[in-house]
């Protein structure tokens, strides 16, 4: 017997959500984009009425005034989104205890056990949409099909407000037209080389050689032509299936650029902070240090470096940034963006031989610990910005953190 996967996306969803904190925005060509003068001028999000416009997600802002000069700016209010995310989460597990997250925005649903309480997939599917409608105030695409990879086409199939299901009968009328950069995971590169030997559709894709998309594409070529057959037996997790942690960054692009240690540190701590926040609020430690770093030009550099023990410490993290930015970035260079990003993670309870090997070390660590569980429980009670180390406060750098809408 087949599963029934309903893939659901919030239509617009940033802009929408600000829709409901202003209706009239309702009635005009609106987007959510970043500040330009802290040149993040890109649109995030945008309604109906821009997109008729031609506007697309990820354009500069000047490129979007053009197509229309009366386009209304928002800028970008996460705490909101996280809160509706959270809401209409919550409205899913009323219909199944399956319910894998895909961003923010966007979830899978396994609906095959609750076809005898709630009628078949697009049933179960139309009174998602009107519930999210009426309770919330949102609109949903839903696909529903067979297998994950195919609900989530039937998702971005037709939107707004439209459920589409993708069967056994009909999937390659509905599936195999679609461009091959539709297919879950088959991004510029792939579809480049795909590209190449002439595949531009999911249908030739599927029909083409096995064999020669491996060994143009190995394993992930052999996954997307699975992908395209319609074969996916990928699980939908539970919703409160314990989630698998395998980063934590921070990224932020900078008002003006950064040039010379004392900038680049200045703009680095408040990176650093972040990180080992969240990595003592998880209970684990990275055992290594990325640094992403963009120049003016869009040129953008990645390497890591292992610190002297696993960490969760600001100074430990900070330390090793900076180290990676000696070595690898010309301190005369401007940067306009950094990532500080904290990987291969293990239990906060692993430690490492330092504190065998150096007393005097190991005592600055525990200072270090106690200092910053300190600075948690402060922040914990009065908030994220009630305490932070001296460096960082007289730090302005005026950014956030640049997030897309993919709608």
């Amino acid at each position: 017997m087949d599963r029934t996967i309903l893939h659901c996306d919030i239509n617009n969803f940033y802009a929408s959500v600000e829709c409901l904190y202003q209706l009239e925005l309702k009635k005009v060509p609106m987007v959510v984009s970043g500040n330009v003068d802290n040149r993040h001028g890109i649109i995030l999000a945008k309604n109906e009425i821009a997109k008729g416009f031609g506007i697309v997600t990820a354009e500069t802002v000047w490129q979007a005034k053009k197509k229309c000069p009366g386009l209304v700016q928002v800028p970008p209010h996460h705490d909101r989104y996280a809160k509706y995310s959270k809401i209409v989460r919550l409205l899913f597990d009323r219909f199944t205890d399956m319910v894998e997250p895909f961003g923010i925005d966007e979830a899978w649903l396994d609906v095959t056990g609750s076809l005898n309480l709630f009628g078949n997939g697009k049933e179960i599917a139309d009174n998602i949409r009107e519930m999210v409608k009426k309770e919330i105030g949102l609109t949903i695409s839903v696909g529903v099909s067979f297998n994950k990879i195919f609900a989530k086409l039937g998702s971005d199939y037709k939107k707004p407000d439209v459920t589409t299901v993708i069967s056994r009968d009909n999937y390659k009328e509905i599936v195999y037209p679609l461009a091959v950069s539709s297919l879950l995971y088959v991004g510029k590169a792939a579809t480049a080389s795909l590209t190449k030997l002439g595949i531009a559709t999911i249908g030739q894709l599927a029909n083409y050689d096995k064999k020669i998309i491996s060994n143009k594409l190995g394993k992930m070529g052999l996954m997307i032509h699975d992908y395209a057959n319609g074969f996916d037996d990928s699980p939908v997790q539970f919703t409160h299936e314990q989630r698998v942690i395998k980063s934590i960054g921070k990224g932020l692009t900078f008002k003006s650029n950064l040039v010379g240690l004392d900038d680049i540190k200045k703009g680095l701590l408040p990176l650093a902070d972040n990180v080992a926040t969240r990595l003592r609020q998880e209970g684990i430690k990275c055992s290594t240090v990325q640094v992403s770093i963009r120049d003016p030009q869009f040129k953008t550099i990645t390497r890591q470096k292992k610190p002297d023990v696993p960490t969760h410490l600001l100074a430990e993290i900070a330390g090793t940034a900076i180290e990676i930015l000696k070595s690898n970035w010309n301190m005369k260079n401007p940067i306009r963006m950094l990532t500080i990003t904290g990987t291969n993670l293990v239990s906060e309870n692993v430690s490492g031989q330092i504190s065998f090997l150096n007393s005097d070390e190991s005592g600055k660590r525990e200072k270090w610990e106690k200092v910053e569980q300190t600075m948690d429980n402060i922040r914990s009670r009065y908030g994220q910005e009630a305490i932070s180390l001296g460096r960082i406060a007289n730090n302005d750098p005026i950014t956030d953190d640049k997030m897309i809408e993919d709608d």
